[in-house]
């Protein structure tokens, strides 16, 4: 299967790939366009699912599954923010050739995600009926969001180790093979949502299931290709432990964006609870949004992860005029293809929007949330492309402090003060906008300083004095 998938994608390159080396700009944009293209199968299979619970079953249904998003991010974010710390100090030895780290790095990363994912699971499964009311869900949908979420959540498991296995993949510049295994995952979700919800009208916890088949099959593939591989990252299940150090190191670089994470998604957990107040049409046109925002993201996501990759490995390997050339490209990069995104957006959101719900006011809700937002994306992509370059360098606590002060206290009191002067949904949708522009200002002034290569130094000086 793979090998026909790759006929069909072309050859992007190497299986893994040293960013140390070569054109910086050619570098970058290898590593970048697999990740963009996965992301894009995987926001195709996302925005299906609420498709076909649109249109097949009816706005209640959408409601209920277009509210996942702030409830699915805060539960499975802060082992996603582990995974990460995982990613750079995997990134960084593979880029210093120090193989022996890395592999017990690794092997320490699968054994944590095994814990964690098992932890995710029974969390979600158990917690999902309590989180829905507390954000007042409408009685009206909460049987069907429960519904969704607990077959979700099943699958929490496979969501953890995907995450593992994709950041041991791009930690070492590989990141062709997750397009593969997204291709397929994405290929069945869509086979398997035309079968149980178009075909069966077996209901909206059977697209939850279908989803979770498909990430099942996805972290299931990345498996085996690091079970198989001949790579210095070979993965043996004979030497899946967890290390000491390696384990220190990866909860020291993942925990601060894990508690960023999931502090800031419960921060949008209160910024859909107010959505939810308007009704179900304003949760079933807001939630079509989010699923379009994924697409709108996928160009921050493919140029942060390369920018954290690229930062992790060039710091190992000590290259640090290359860092400030490449982190200066992708900032610029991103930056604009977000931007273009947000106009095309403002441009096209009654017909976007209105792929989801035929409902006139579900739509009007959804254009009026899209408008507000989307000309500042900008701001959002530079926030996180510093803040992936911050992670990378080994900085995490820098985005942490950022975002939880910017995106999480200021946007909570901003909602919970501005809500009460004027009740409207626009209200609501200028928290985005406000807080972007706040942690930019932040993130730009730290930048500018390049201090975090300058600590990077003085950090290796000391380990090494201590060694």
């Amino acid at each position: 299967m793979e090998s026909l998938i790759r006929k069909k994608c072309g050859t992007l390159e190497n299986q893994h790939r040293s960013l140390t080396e070569g054109s910086i700009w050619k570098g970058i944009l290898l590593f970048a366009l697999p990740v963009f293209l996965g992301n894009v199968f995987q926001q195709l299979y996302n925005a299906f699912d609420a498709w076909c619970v649109g249109n097949y079953i009816g706005d209640d249904a959408l409601a209920a599954v277009s509210s996942s998003g702030s409830l699915i991010f805060m539960m499975v974010s802060f082992f996603n923010g582990l995974s990460m710390g995982a990613g750079v100090v995997i990134a960084r030895a593979f880029g210093a050739k120090q193989y022996g780290d890395m592999r017990k790095a690794i092997h320490t990363a699968i054994a944590f995600g095994l814990v964690t994912g098992a932890l995710l699971t029974v969390a979600g499964v158990a917690l999902t009926p309590t989180i829905l009311r507390w954000m007042g869900t409408p009685a009206e949908v909460l049987p069907q969001s429960i519904t969704y979420f607990r077959y979700y959540f099943c699958g929490g498991l496979f969501v953890v180790m995907y995450n593992i296995f994709v950041g041991i993949l791009h930690a070492v510049g590989d990141s062709r093979h997750p397009l593969y295994y997204l291709i397929v995952s994405a290929s069945v979700n869509v086979v398997l949502d035309l079968l149980f919800v178009a075909g069966l009208g077996l209901g909206v916890g059977s697209a939850a299931i279908a989803t979770t088949i498909s990430q099942g099959i996805s972290a299931l593939l990345c498996c085996i290709h690091l079970l198989r591989t001949k790579e210095v990252y070979k993965v043996r299940l004979s030497e899946i432990r967890f290390h000491k150090k390696s384990l220190w190191d990866i909860v020291r670089y993942g925990l601060p964006s894990g508690v960023q994470n999931s502090v800031i998604a419960l921060a949008n957990v209160v910024v859909q609870s107010n959505i939810n107040s308007f009704g179900k049409a304003a949760m079933a046109g807001c939630g079509s949004y989010s699923k379009l925002e994924g697409f709108v993201f996928l160009p921050v996501t493919c140029f942060t992860q390369a920018l954290s990759t690229f930062v992790g490995q060039n710091l190992g390997a000590g290259k640090h005029d290359r860092v400030k050339k490449g982190t200066a490209f992708g900032i610029v990069c991103c930056c604009l293809m977000a931007e273009l995104t947000g106009i095309l957006s403002y441009v096209f959101a009654p017909q976007l929007i209105g792929i989801f719900s035929e409902t006139r006011e579900a739509i009007d809700f959804g254009v009026s949330h899209m408008r507000t937002i989307c000309l500042f994306y900008f701001l959002l992509a530079f926030s996180h492309c510093i803040a992936s370059i911050m992670r990378g360098a080994g900085k995490a606590t820098i985005p942490m402090f950022t975002m939880l002060g910017s995106w999480c206290l200021f946007r909570v009191t901003y909602i919970t003060v501005a809500v009460k002067l004027v009740n409207r949904l626009t209200t609501v949708s200028w928290a985005y906008p406000i807080t972007w522009t706040l942690s930019s200002i932040v993130f730009l002034i730290y930048f500018l300083k390049a201090d975090w290569i300058h600590n990077f130094d003085r950090e290796n000086a000391k380990k090494q004095a201590i060694s």
